[in-house]
């Protein structure tokens, strides 16, 4: 992806405000045309974990509503994406818009998404302003746009104070007993897990879980990449030096990894039952006060974290049970946890073969992507949610921080909101300069700080999560894993073979005795060698190499 230019070309300092219309039903009515009716559509959400709800249900949904007309009863993913999926594509019935998350290449090989370009042509000056930079790299193989993507960058990119993405996590609890130690390397961490859970016998501690369920899997088999010091490209680690994109699921990382796991499950420490429980049974654990520590990516427990830190917010003491993320490599090399600029163009919200108005639907996503309604999304109401200072930086108060809870978060809508949607990227700016996710703006989350927050960051000699990690390098391509891959090519079947072999393994490999360790990693790698990895391996460098041309 082309961000330097995306990046600084993308807003040209201009914003598409909604016209005096827009606060009718139908907001392309033409003078004295009567506003059309109010309608309902279906939202299928392959991913996200909340209650299914009317947007009409929630305050930002009903604003929104009162704009255009429309509501979208929202469904979210009960039991295995594939599954449902399947159903949808056996009998060809599908809500009117969905995002199928991992399972968009099944979506599109179906043929259950229309073609948006014409939609966007007519009825999209909003959505042309944003998105107009990538649209060469939404396109699919025939040259068409069939789904909007959700990580496109506007304005200025303003990177994230918290840590969103990956880290090895940690009890607070933890390192203030330890004396709040740097940990850097992979030994170090266990170690630290380790002493505290003998330490505290009497609590029934768990030391390590590891998050493997359906596609999460990768919150187990990415760690030997980020150890590596390397960001998430997902399947590859791509050499700075040449670009050359190298696959790693059977490298001496990911031994190094997995054999560390074999380690402390012979010591008592890992949770064996990582292997099969699902990601509510995972997410109830990491809130049980008894999880010690893990690996995975800030905004994939991100719901547990919540809980712990409201209970935190009403009792200081809980506080001791909120995760910190740490940057551990193998050795102390560099880390690159925190992402670069990039555009993910390989996951997205479509538009359905079954919908009922697909007009309707582009209007109202076209609607959302004016200043003001992002401003809506992420910020909420003046007043209520935000205020704006004698200078016109936006903050909150300590009051309205306090209120913005999960329970909160459901009945005003931000839960629903702030992504999912076509929308400005969480690192990008509006034409006056504030952030457009509250959370990224300086001021926001300095206020957003607990005293226990706040002390922590003072032990480790920063005011920031984001300052305890490397800055990221710049990688035009990056994420590797948003490279589009055609259903059915050579490279989706080499990714879908290889996790059914790492699926099959990684269990037998960290629950195996130690001394067996070594010949089930060779039936391991017998097992991989069969796969083509050297043409997935070329045709992946070769797909990075054309960004990085493009990006000159």
């Amino acid at each position: 992806m082309i961000f330097t230019v995306a990046c600084s070309n993308n807003n040209n300092g201009g914003t598409n405000k909604p016209s005096d219309s827009t606060n009718s039903p139908n907001a392309t009515a033409d003078e004295g045309e009567k506003p059309a009716p109010k309608v309902t559509f279906s939202y299928f959400n392959g991913v996200a974990a909340a209650k299914d709800t009317n947007t009409n249900e929630t305050t930002i949904g009903k604003i929104l509503e009162d704009q255009t007309g429309v509501n979208f009863k929202i469904e979210h993913l009960v039991g295995d994406l594939n599954t449902k999926i399947g159903t949808m594509i056996a009998s060809n019935a599908y809500p009117d818009v969905m995002i199928p998350d991992a399972a968009i290449d099944k979506i599109l090989d179906a043929g259950a998404f229309i073609a948006l370009d014409d939609l966007i042509e007519q009825y999209g000056p909003n959505i042309k302003r944003v998105y107009g930079p990538y649209f060469n790299q939404m396109k699919a193989a025939d040259g068409k746009i069939y789904f909007l993507p959700f990580s496109n960058t506007v304005g200025e990119y303003i990177p994230d104070p918290n840590i969103g993405q990956g880290a090895f996590w940690v009890q607070r609890r933890v390192l203030k007993e330890a004396g709040y130690p740097k940990i850097t390397t992979l030994d170090a961490y266990m170690d630290l897990v380790k002493n505290f859970v003998e330490k505290h016998k009497d609590e029934d501690l768990t030391g390590i879980v590891s998050l493997t369920h359906d596609w999460r899997f990768f919150a187990t088999s990415n760690p030997p990449n980020h150890l590596a010091g390397y960001p998430n490209d997902g399947n590859v680690i791509v050499d700075m030096t040449t670009f050359e994109a190298k696959t790693y699921a059977a490298d001496d990382n990911t031994k190094r990894w997995l054999k560390k796991l074999n380690e402390i499950n012979a010591e008592g420490l890992f949770d064996k039952a990582s292997f099969v429980d699902n990601y509510d049974q995972y997410l109830a654990k990491l809130t049980s006060h008894k999880v010690v520590g893990f690996f995975d990516y800030g905004w994939q427990f991100g719901n547990a974290q919540n809980a712990l830190k409201d209970a935190a917010k009403q009792d200081p003491a809980m506080d001791d049970f909120v995760y910190f993320p740490l940057p551990v490599t193998f050795d102390g090399q560099k880390d690159q946890y925190l992402d670069p600029p990039g555009f993910v163009k390989n996951r997205g919200m479509g538009i359905t073969v079954s919908a009922k108005d697909p007009v309707r639907i582009i209007q109202y996503l076209d609607n959302l992507l004016t200043d003001e309604n992002q401003i809506l999304q992420k910020w909420g109401i003046k007043g209520e949610t935000y205020e704006v200072d004698d200078k016109g930086r936006m903050y909150r108060t300590a009051e309205q921080i306090l209120k913005i809870d999960e329970t909160f978060n459901e009945k005003f809508g931000f839960k629903y909101y702030s992504w999912n949607w076509p929308l400005y990227g969480n690192n990008s700016s509006l034409p006056d300069g504030n952030a457009v996710a509250p959370g990224n703006q300086p001021e926001v989350f300095q206020m957003s700080l607990t005293d226990a927050d706040k002390a922590i960051l003072e032990k480790y000699g920063v005011k920031t999560y984001s300052e305890m990690f490397a800055k990221p390098d710049a990688r035009p391509w990056y994420p590797a894993w948003g490279i589009p891959k055609e259903q059915g090519s050579e490279q989706q079947i080499w990714e879908t073979k290889k996790d059914e072999i790492t699926k099959k393994y990684f269990p037998k490999l960290v629950l195996a005795k130690p001394a067996d360790f070594d010949k089930v990693w060779t039936e391991y790698t017998e097992a991989f060698g069969k796969l083509d990895t050297a043409a997935y391996e070329k045709w992946t460098t070769d797909e990075v190499k054309k960004l990085i041309e493009a990006s000159k």
